[in-house]
């Protein structure tokens, strides 16, 4: 486990432990040996933190590219944070390297971690679940690692979009079972298949609406 993400489980986590004491199921679920990728609904910036904080292994997140390439003070600390919580960049202006950081994903996997994924490819608009992109079962097919299903609840009210500090909420994460991917993959259709089953794994974990089409992007502050 990077030094800067075990202190920051030791500082950041016990805080939120404390500061809010959230609810975890399904830890039994986790695998024990070998890699899995975490697919998670996503309803506030504040999912990572408790993702992070209550998941027992180390969680490998990706962060855009610009926290690895910005210059002066701000830049530096930002490289060192994200880089010492060992991090996998992601370009999200172009296609290509965007598939480039799901390939950067593949060692760690084989290599026995956990890598979280967003298979809505954004924080949800309202609350509901959308579409998941197939990105994360074409990952775990090349890894060879199943999906988990993760559910969060609670985190739109800890840390709205537009908020500037914390607010107390109640919060629950649960860990679903294990979803296979290896075997049973053939063609695209098949992708899609596994896709929609861990949205639907997801679903049943959060009960959230869902949405059968993508979430539309964020509009971005003028």
């Amino acid at each position: 486990m990077p030094l800067l993400y075990d202190l920051s489980k030791l500082t950041v986590g016990t805080t939120l432990r404390l500061g809010w004491r959230p609810h975890v199921e399904g830890l039994e679920h986790l695998p024990r040996h070998g890699g899995g990728i975490l697919a998670s609904n996503h309803l506030s910036v504040a999912d990572e933190l408790f993702l992070a904080c209550l998941t027992p292994q180390h969680v490998t997140f990706w962060a855009k590219t610009e926290y690895f390439t910005g210059r002066g003070p701000g830049g530096w600390l930002n490289r060192r944070i994200v880089a010492g919580m060992g991090a996998i960049p992601v370009d999200r202006t172009n296609g290509r390297a965007a598939l480039s950081a799901l390939d950067a994903a593949v060692p760690v996997l084989r290599a026995g971690g956990l890598v979280a994924v967003y298979p809505e490819g954004t924080r949800s608009p309202d609350g509901r679940l959308y579409r998941g992109r197939v990105g994360m079962t074409r990952l775990a097919r090349d890894a060879e690692v199943p999906i988990i299903p993760v559910g969060v609840l609670g985190t739109a009210e800890v840390l709205p979009v537009d908020a500037r500090l914390p607010r107390r909420h109640p919060v629950t994460l649960r860990f679903g079972p294990p979803i296979p991917v290896a075997g049973r993959i053939n063609g695209p259709r098949d992708i899609r298949t596994i896709t929609d089953e861990v949205m639907a794994a997801i679903q049943k974990l959060t009960g959230q609406e869902y949405v059968p089409r993508y979430a539309p992007p964020r509009s971005r502050p003028s």
